[in-house]
This record gives structure tokens, C-alpha cells and sequence, in this order.
């Protein structure tokens, strides 16, 4: 007769928490009228992946994109990020470059360096102390 199969006892596999997170509130706007829907879906991907970790700091995000010198090529493809944090000040990075997909990588990574910097500053900072009257 077999015997019943029981449970293993291996961990259970948590999914890591970029699975778990909802979206984040992202406005992706193209000046030129020219973003693909695989662009779309690639700059809120990179979002998610870069700056899922403050998630809980963010109130909204901003992504543009612009071609600079329309027809003409040249460096001229234009990305600007802005977040607005919760009880900090906005952060805004801008990145040019001649394709769309290096203009967004490099936005993504200085605005990534940017919020971590402010969101650390902000938690580092002493608290004002009430003078002595």
C-alpha cells in the first residue's frame, strides 16, 4: 500500500515585491505624437522597475518625450522625468539623446539617483527643535 503523500518542508517561494506592487501612477506624453504603444508599454515597464522601490513616497509621475529637431536627426530625441514626492519637493531629470529608448534609459537612471538622494535627505535631516522662550 503507498503511503500518503505529505507536505515538503521547503520554504514557500515569495514572489519579490515588484509582482506584488500596483502600478504606478505614470502620465506618458509624447510632444510629437509619435509613441508607439511598445514604447509606451517599455517606459512604464522601466518605471516600475526603477522606481517601485519608493512606490509608498510617490504621488505621481510625469514622462515626456519630444524630437527636438523634428526631421532633421542629430542628437535630438528629448526625455524629461518629474516626480512629485509626498512631503518633499519635486524632482525633475532631463535626458537627450539620439534614440528614444538611450533618452528614456537615461532619464530613468537620474531620476532614480535623484529621488533616492531627496527621500535620503529628507530622512536624515534633524527635526527643528521648538526654541526655549
Amino acid at each position: 500500500m503507498p503511503t500518503p503523500r505529505r507536505p515538503s518542508a521547503r520554504a514557500r517561494v515569495r514572489k519579490p515585491d515588484s509582482a506584488r506592487r500596483a502600478p504606478l501612477p505614470a502620465h506618458i506624453r509624447a510632444e510629437q505624437r509619435d509613441l508607439a504603444p511598445d514604447d509606451r508599454t517599455y517606459i512604464q515597464r522601466k518605471l516600475g522597475t526603477r522606481l517601485g522601490k519608493f512606490a509608498r513616497s510617490i504621488e505621481r509621475i510625469s514622462v515626456r518625450t519630444d524630437d527636438a529637431n523634428g526631421p532633421r536627426g542629430g542628437i535630438d530625441r528629448l526625455c524629461r522625468i518629474k516626480v512629485v514626492l509626498r512631503g518633499a519637493p519635486s524632482v525633475v531629470y532631463e535626458s537627450r539623446d539620439t534614440s528614444l529608448d538611450a533618452a528614456v534609459d537615461g532619464a530613468l537612471a537620474g531620476i532614480e539617483r535623484a529621488v533616492r538622494r531627496t527621500l535620503q535627505r529628507r530622512r536624515t535631516l534633524p527635526r527643528r527643535q521648538p526654541k526655549p522662550s
